[in-house]
C-alpha cells in the first residue's frame, strides 16, 4: 500500500479509503438498504483492509441510521490501535423527523458530532465532513460551529462533499477571512463516467492544495464489467440514487465503458484495477472511496494503486467521453 498527505497537512492516508456505507443494517433512518451486509458479514472486510495496509475508513451518521458507525468503530477496537487509523464520518442527512433533525445548523452539527463519537466508541474523529451543501442555514453558521468541533477536539480536521465548485470556495474563503479551521478534502463524485469535476473543482483543489477522494469511482459497478454481463444483484435492483444518476446518460456512457474493457482486456486486468488506476493517475486525486462486498473488489482497488497506465492508455480511456449535465449528487 502506498500512502500520501491528504491535502496541506500532514495527515497520511492510505491510496486507497474503505467505504463503509455498505456495513451495517437497520429497519430505521433514511439511508437504509437491502443489500447492506449484517455485522458479522461486514467485519472480515474492515480486518482485510487493515491487514492489506488500508488505514482510511469513511462512514457516515446516516448510513443506516448509525450503524455503519457502529460496526465500524467496534471493529478498529478489535482489530486496530486508534492512532493507527484515520476514520472520517459525515454530517447534513435526516437523523430524525422534525426541526432540528438534519442539516448543518449549529445545534444539528453539535448533536450529530456527539452522537457520532458515541457510536464509533472514540473520542474524535480525524475528518468530519459536511455530507452536503445546506441552503436553508446561514454558511457562516455552520463554518463558525464546525470551527469550534475542532477546536473542542472532537474532530480533528474537516472535510467537504459534494457541491458546486463556488460554494466551495466561497466557504473557503470564509474560513480563511475568520481563521476559522479549513477544509482540507473534497469528497466529490468522480469517475469515467462522470468528468465533470475536472472543469473547475478539481483544478481548485489543486490548486489551494485540498485533497479530493472521490465517491463511486467505480460508478457504482457500472465501471466493474460489461454491461451485457452486469448481473441483476440486490443492489442492482434496489438503488433509486444509481437509476437517477445513469438512466439519461447511458447511451453516453456505454461506449466509455465498452473501451475500458478493450484495455483491461490488452493489459490482461479487471476493468475496475484499469478504472482506479486511471483515476489514481490524477494530480488532484489523493484517495479514491471504494466499497466492498466481495473479497475480489477489495483485491482489486489494492492492485490498481500498484497498475501504471500509459498516456496511450489514458487518453484512449478519455477520448470517449461526452460532457454531462450536472449530477444530481449537487441536491
Amino acid at each position: 500500500m502506498e500512502y500520501v498527505k491528504l491535502g496541506h497537512t500532514g495527515l497520511e492516508v492510505s491510496r486507497i479509503c474503505l467505504g463503509c456505507m455498505s456495513y451495517g443494517q437497520s429497519d430505521g433512518g433514511v439511508m437504509k438498504w437491502t443489500w447492506t451486509l449484517s455485522e458479522e458479514d461486514s467485519r472480515p472486510y474492515i480486518k482485510s483492509a487493515l491487514e492489506k495496509g488500508i488505514n482510511f475508513f469513511d462512514t457516515a451518521n446516516v448510513y443506516s441510521h448509525g450503524e455503519s458507525e457502529r460496526v465500524l468503530g467496534r471493529a478498529i477496537r478489535d482489530f486496530a490501535k486508534r492512532d493507527e487509523v484515520v476514520i472520517a464520518t459525515k454530517v447534513n442527512s435526516p437523523m430524525r423527523a422534525g426541526p432540528n433533525g438534519k442539516g448543518l445548523s449549529r445545534k444539528a452539527i453539535f448533536a450529530e458530532i456527539d452522537d457520532s463519537l458515541k457510536r464509533l466508541g472514540t473520542d474524535y474523529v480525524d475528518l468530519y465532513i459536511i455530507h452536503r451543501y445546506d441552503y436553508e442555514t446561514p454558511l457562516e453558521e455552520t463554518l463558525e460551529a464546525l470551527d469550534e468541533v475542532v477546536r473542542s477536539g472532537k474532530a480533528l480536521y474537516l472535510g467537504a462533499s459534494s457541491m458546486y465548485t463556488w460554494q466551495f470556495m466561497k466557504a473557503v474563503g470564509l474560513q480563511r477571512a475568520h481563521g476559522w479551521a479549513q477544509f482540507i478534502s473534497m469528497q466529490n463524485y468522480y469517475n469515467l463516467l462522470y468528468r465533470e469535476e475536472e472543469r473547475e473543482m478539481l483544478r481548485l483543489c489543486l490548486s489551494e492544495g485540498i485533497g479530493v477522494t472521490p465517491w463511486s469511482p467505480l460508478a457504482r459497478g457500472r465501471l466493474a464489467r460489461a454491461w451485457q454481463d452486469e448481473p441483476q444483484t440486490e443492489r442492482a435492483k434496489n438503488d433509486p440514487f444509481a437509476q437517477r444518476l445513469y438512466t439519461k446518460t447511458a447511451q453516453m456512457d456505454k461506449p466509455v465503458v465498452d473501451r475500458l474493457i478493450e484495455v483491461a482486456k490488452a493489459r490482461g486486468e479487471s476493468p475496475a484495477q484499469v478504472a482506479l488506476a486511471w483515476m489514481l493517475h490524477k494530480p488532484a486525486i489523493t484517495s479514491p472511496i471504494i466499497g466492498a462486498t466481495k473479497p475480489q473488489q477489495l483485491d482489486d482497488a489494492i492492485k490498481a494503486v500498484s497498475i501504471k497506465l500509459s498516456d496511450e492508455e489514458i487518453a484512449r480511456l478519455e477520448e470517449l467521453y461526452e460532457p454531462h449535465p450536472a449530477t444530481e449528487a449537487f441536491a
